[in-house]
């Protein structure tokens, strides 16, 4: 297991600040696209469809389907990581105890593992 990283109070109450407003913008995004979904569908619901517009609406869903499941997975990193603040052990490593580099908490505070071992999650996929 690697020493713990050096972590300023004042760092990390900065970064609960910005997984807080990176949580906010996550969900935010997803409420409005659904909503501008809910939208079109009320006012055009009822027009006959070309199948080109059909194929057009699959392609679509498979799009937000696809952005869905990274935000999803971006919601559960930036709830672990306010976790983490609360237990003590932001900056830790869930996977192997290793630190994470200060540089990349700046980047994305919202990492719970390290470069490597967050690129070992994305191949999985």
């Amino acid at each position: 297991m690697a020493a713990e990283p050096t972590l300023t109070p004042e760092f990390i109450a900065q970064q609960r600040k910005r997984l807080e407003t990176l949580r906010q913008q996550v969900l935010g995004g997803e409420l409005d696209v659904n909503a501008r979904k809910r939208a079109f569908t009320e006012e055009h619901g009822d027009e006959a469809e070309e199948f080109e517009d059909e194929a057009q609406s699959l392609a679509q869903e498979e799009v937000r389907q696809a952005q869905h499941d990274v935000d999803d997975q971006r919601v559960a990193d930036i709830q672990r990581a306010l976790e983490k603040i609360d237990e003590g052990t932001y900056g830790i490593s869930d996977e192997s105890g290793d630190s994470i580099p200060k540089a990349r908490l700046e980047v994305r505070p919202e990492s719970v593992l390290t470069v490597e071992e967050e690129a070992a999650r994305e191949r999985q996929r």
